[in-house]
C-alpha cells in the first residue's frame, strides 16, 4: 500500500524547471522581467532580449544575483535580429526548452488617424515577431520537446476604439499559438496563451505615478501564472489563461 501511493504521489507530481533553458523576449522590464526573474528564481537559466543593449545589459546584471542569465539587444519584429539571438542562445546554452514571447508594443489610435507605418509596427512586432521566434524555438527543442508562453491580452476578444491595431494582433497571436500546438503537439511541445487585462506597467504610456493603479494585475503575478502553467506534468497542456483584475475601478 506504501509503494502503491508513493507511486501515485509521484506521478501527481509536478514537473521541475530546474536546469532548464528559457528565452524570454523583452525581458529587460515590465511583464518580462517579472518572468524573467520567477523563471530564474525556479532554476531554469534564462537568456532575455531587449530593445537596446544598455537596458538589456543592465537588467542582466541587476538579474544576475538570482541565476544563470545572458541578454542580447534584438528587435523581434526583424527576422535577422531573431536568427542572431537564437544562435547567440546557441553558444550560451547546450539545450532550449522554453520560449516565452512577450516582446510587444501597443499604438493606440483610430484606424482613420492611425499610419500604415505605424500599423505594421505593431502587428510586426506583436504577430510577426512570435512567429519568428517560435520557427527559431521549434528548431532548437529536439526530442524532449518544448514549451511556448504567448504573452496575449484580453484585447484579443474585447476590442475597444483606437486598439484596432493591438487587438488584431492579439487575436492573431492567439490563432497562431493553436496552430503551433495543433501542429507539434506529436513533437511534445505545448503552447499557451496568456491573456492579462490590465496590467500595473507603464506599456500604455499611461504614467504610473499620475494614476491609482493598485487595482491593477501586478506582473508578478502574471509570472506565477506562467510558472504554473509550465510546471504542469507533461500529460497536461493548459492552452489558454484568462487573467483580470478581481476589483477593477468603477
Amino acid at each position: 500500500m506504501a509503494g502503491l501511493c508513493a507511486a501515485r504521489l509521484q506521478s501527481e507530481r509536478m514537473e521541475t524547471l530546474e536546469g532548464k533553458a528559457a528565452v524570454v523576449t523583452g525581458g529587460t522590464r515590465g511583464i518580462g522581467r517579472a518572468i524573467s526573474e520567477r523563471l530564474l528564481r525556479e532554476g531554469a537559466a534564462v537568456a532575455i532580449c531587449g530593445r537596446t543593449a544598455e537596458s538589456t545589459a543592465r537588467a542582466v546584471q541587476e538579474m544576475r544575483p538570482l541565476g544563470s542569465i545572458v541578454g542580447w539587444a534584438a528587435d523581434v519584429s526583424k527576422s535577422g535580429d531573431v536568427r542572431a539571438f537564437f544562435r547567440a542562445v546557441d553558444q550560451a546554452f547546450s539545450r532550449l526548452d522554453i520560449l516565452v514571447n512577450n516582446a510587444g508594443v501597443g499604438i493606440f489610435r483610430k484606424v482613420g488617424e492611425m499610419t500604415p507605418e505605424e500599423w505594421q509596427r505593431v502587428i510586426d512586432l506583436n504577430l510577426n515577431g512570435a512567429f519568428y521566434c517560435a520557427h527559431e524555438a521549434l528548431a532548437r527543442f529536439g526530442a524532449n520537446g518544448g514549451f511556448i508562453v504567448n504573452l496575449s491580452s484580453l484585447a484579443a476578444r474585447n476590442a475597444f476604439s483606437g486598439g484596432a491595431a493591438y487587438n488584431a494582433s492579439k487575436a492573431g497571436l492567439n490563432l497562431l499559438s493553436e496552430g503551433i500546438m495543433l501542429d507539434h503537439r506529436y513533437d511534445r511541445v505545448r503552447v499557451c496563451d496568456i491573456m492579462p487585462g490590465s496590467v500595473d506597467t507603464d506599456f500604455s504610456g499611461e504614467s504610473r505615478k499620475a494614476v491609482n493603479s493598485a487595482w491593477k494585475i501586478a506582473p508578478a503575478d502574471v509570472a506565477e501564472i506562467v510558472a504554473a502553467v509550465l510546471r504542469m506534468p507533461e500529460r497536461t497542456m493548459v492552452s489558454r489563461v484568462e487573467m483580470r483584475p478581481s476589483r477593477p475601478q468603477k
